[in-house]
């Protein structure tokens, strides 16, 4: 057992690391960065959404006893998150500043949807934890694919949420620490699967779906509207592209599942 707890651990901190891959981009000037990143929010709302109806949705309907179950869960997580956006637009108005972000001057308008994306992204690491440390406990083979399966999945959307953050108006350095932060969700969901000693696919079908919703709120509330902000025809085309882009990675990762 301990032979799993190492294994499972030392992969969830692989897939966790990966969330710095956001650290390439320092090496681009800020100016070319700033001209990438609805490129970038592009990417990631393609990359939700296909992540959304490629892989976790079919994983919501799989493990779940009742659809219409799965479709009250989704929409209660479209619904929380929509709550959450609501409270956290007032908690602006009254120029409150989150316990995780020091009152810095240039950064007292970040965008509400840096919070939702690191909530909603944070739930998904927490669900690639669990998987990860779920397929350590069937087999070493079966939780080496599994890995590599998710650090695949977590390249192209790790680039993506970074992108959304520095969009939502973080710096770079907070940026990058945040969504570090948020991807050591997974080392949980691996230590509770662990701890449990076997998958709980009734709770793990509860997560999907909340997911989901999430995720279809900030790619369909957040995202998409920025990017119909674009008022020039060859970014609009590149946009669209992106867009597709992101899908497509994550229909390409079906061949590794």
């Amino acid at each position: 057992m301990l032979a799993i707890w190492f294994y499972t651990l030392f992969s969830v901190a692989v897939v966790s690391a990966i969330s710095l891959v956001g650290a390439v981009t320092l090496y681009f000037r800020v100016d070319f960065l700033r001209k990438i990143l609805l490129f970038l929010v592009s990417f990631s709302a393609g990359a939700l959404l296909g992540d959304v109806f490629l892989h976790l949705l079919p994983e919501a309907m799989e493990g779940a006893p009742s659809v219409l179950g799965v479709s009250v869960l989704v929409l209660a997580g479209i619904t929380l998150f929509f709550v959450l956006e609501k409270f956290i637009h007032w908690f602006h108005r009254h120029e409150y500043t989150h316990w995780f972000l020091p009152p810095h001057e240039d950064e007292k308008k970040v965008h509400p949807m840096a919070l939702t994306n690191l909530i909603g992204d944070g739930l998904h690491n927490f669900i690639d934890g669990m998987v990860i440390a779920g397929s350590f406990l069937i087999s070493v083979p079966v939780g080496i694919a599994t890995t590599l399966a998710v650090a695949f999945h977590e390249i192209p959307q790790e680039i993506g949420n970074f992108g959304v953050l520095i969009h939502s108006g973080l710096s770079v350095g907070r940026a990058l620490w945040l969504n570090f932060l948020s991807a050591l969700t997974a080392v949980v969901g691996a230590i509770v699967v662990l701890l449990a000693g076997a998958q709980s696919d009734a709770f793990l079908a509860f997560i999907i779906a909340l997911t989901i919703g999430g995720f279809i709120y900030i790619a369909g509330s957040d995202l998409i509207p920025e990017l119909h902000k674009e008022q020039s025809t060859k970014n609009a085309v590149y946009q669209v592209a992106l867009f597709g882009l992101g899908i497509g990675m994550m229909a390409l990762l079906l061949f590794l599942e």
